[in-house]
This record gives structure tokens, sequence and C-alpha cells, in this order.
């Protein structure tokens, strides 16, 4: 495939088990990090590259899309898409190094003024429970469209930050009640998912609160896990809200595994249920599921939870940026 002079090529296996799309965003980012791709090469747009490696354009699109949102690609209405002109995140040096290097300025600066290396140490470790104790003290609310994933982002928040987070959806913010209002007033930032900050903005502008946005990947084990089935399984998917089933739904779609024999629900009726469960091969539930479709199986059969993770750069930039801000209790 040529861009002017240059040729790239990309494989994709469809017996691997891995997704389509996955495949074809990893070999682009591959060609960039061996320089066959350079910064300002237009690449192929979705129907020729779809074409090309005979497979979905939606497959390329999530390709395309992921790789825009993490800086790698860049989309000029009318112009095609583009390897970023902006820095690569893949040449950025090793963080564990840069972070020694500025710990070496800082010594050698204490050196310098006649502070000793344990005088230095102590400064440092100082700093840390301080910055420890500040988010220990931050309460958070974070806001999704419902309130499963919300629950599950908020715990995955609180595991890795030691911040206080609580679990909201839109809809409580639309229509607050008394107590709604009294938690929004009483947090000191708001987190949502990126597709959703700019409503939870709006909504919540009177509060005057810093909105934050995070990013979410689908659990890439659970996408594989289930492509790895025999192609005639039936599958069951059993949540709470529909919501969640639809975006399940899309991201197995993205994922290359719409033709699969699956059967949506959120049903908390206990015959429907069971004819579910008994109908289904496998069993896909989400995380607060888990539970009542394991008591309702008779016999005993696999159930996957399909999990939603939230994207590490984007909790590392969370913590950096409310560490910035110096909330206070």
């Amino acid at each position: 495939m040529n861009f002017g002079v240059i040729t790239i090529e990309i494989k994709i296996n469809k017996e691997s088990g891995v997704p389509l799309y996955l495949q074809v965003k990893k070999q682009i980012m591959d060609l960039i990090k061996t320089d066959i791709l350079t910064v300002g090469n237009k690449m192929p747009t979705e129907r020729e590259l779809s074409e090309k490696l005979k497979v979905s354009r939606n497959t390329i699109s999530t390709a395309y899309n992921e790789l825009e949102q993490e800086g790698v690609l860049k989309s000029y209405q009318g112009r095609g898409t583009f390897v970023a002109e902006e820095a690569n995140p893949w040449k950025v040096q090793n963080i564990k190094e840069k972070i020694i290097k500025f710990v070496d300025l800082g010594f050698e600066e204490a050196l310098e003024t006649g502070m000793d290396a344990d005088e230095f140490l102590e400064i440092v470790m100082q700093r840390v429970r301080e910055k420890k104790e500040l988010m220990s003290k931050i309460t958070a609310l974070y806001v999704e469209c419902n309130i499963e994933q919300s629950r599950m982002f908020s715990k995955q928040l609180m595991d890795s930050t030691n911040m206080n987070v609580i679990p909201f959806t839109l809809d409580d913010i639309k229509m607050p009640t008394k107590e709604t209002k009294s938690m929004i007033e009483k947090c000191q930032v708001i987190i949502a998912t990126f597709n959703h900050v700019n409503e939870v903005v709006r909504m919540t502008k009177q509060f005057k609160k810093e909105v934050i946005g995070v990013a979410i990947n689908v659990n890439l084990q659970t996408i594989v896990k289930i492509a790895r089935y025999p192609e005639e399984t039936r599958f069951g998917f059993v949540c709470m809200s529909q919501e969640f089933m639809f975006k399940a739904r899309g991201a197995l779609e993205k994922a290359g595994l719409s033709n699969i024999d699956i059967q949506y629900t959120n049903t908390t009726d206990k015959d429907e249920l069971l004819k579910i469960v008994n109908n289904s091969e496998v069993l896909i539930v989400s995380p607060g599921r888990y539970k009542d479709v394991k008591e309702s199986c008779t016999e005993d059969k696999e159930i996957v939870k399909f999990l939603y993770s939230l994207d590490d750069n984007s909790v590392k930039a969370l913590k950096s940026q409310i560490i910035e801000l110096k909330y206070q209790k």
C-alpha cells in the first residue's frame, strides 16, 4: 500500500482469536515505532484499508478511533487521517529513568547547599506522605450513564488513588434531590468518562466544580476469551441495565464478534432468567449480575464476567491533575 514512496504491509490472522481491530492497531503502532510510518504520513481511508485487508470497515474505524484518542493519529475534516504531529507517546523516555533524573537533579542541588543525604531523603519522604494524605482527604463523584459501570469505576479509582469516590449516574445530576445536591456541593472534584464530560460540565455548572475526564477500555482478556469459543457456541448475556447491554453489544461488534449466537437480557424475573441460563452453553455477565446468574445455574456452566477497566494512563493523568489542584478537605 503506497503513500507517496512509502509502502506498508498489514497482515491479519483471522484464526488467532485476537480481535481484528487490535491486530490492525498494533501493526500500525509497530510501523510507526520502526519509522516506516512517520509524523505527517497520510493513512489510507477506512474503506481502502478494509477492502485491502478484507475486514469490515467497522474494524478499521475502531482501530483508527482508538489510535486517535491516544494521540497516535489525527483526522482532519476533508483531508484524511495522518500520523499525529504531536509528541509520540511511544518515543517518550522511559518514565522511571525520567523520574530518576529529576531525583538526581534535586539531590545534587541539595548537596550544593550543604544538605546531607539523610536530610534530602526525609524531605522527599515527607513530601510523598503529604501528597498521599491529600489524596485520602478528597471526595470525588464518578458520573456514568448507568450505576453498574459507575460502581465498577468508582471502586477501581478508590483502589488506585486512595480517594473516596462516590458512584453517580447522569440521571442523578439531571434531576438532583436535596441529598444529591449536598453531595455535589461537598465533593472536591467530579470525574466522568470522556464521552460524558461536556454533559456533566453543563449540568453541574452551578456548583462550580472541576470536572476531569478519564478513558475506559473493554478488558482485552474478556474479549479474547469470548473469541476463542467455537463458532457454534450459544451465549447468554446478562446485565443490570439497558445501557450496559448496549455498550457490551457494541464492544463485541467492534471486536469482530457480531456474528456469535448470543441472547441479551437485563431481566430480573427469575423464570425468564432461568430460561436464558438453560438455553445457553456459556454465560457472559456483568459483575453486578454474577451472583444471581450463578445461583440460577442448575448445572455446571462457564460464566465469563464482562469487564471494563479504566485506562491506566488516564488514571495517572487524573492523579497528577488532582495533586496540582491542591484540593483541601
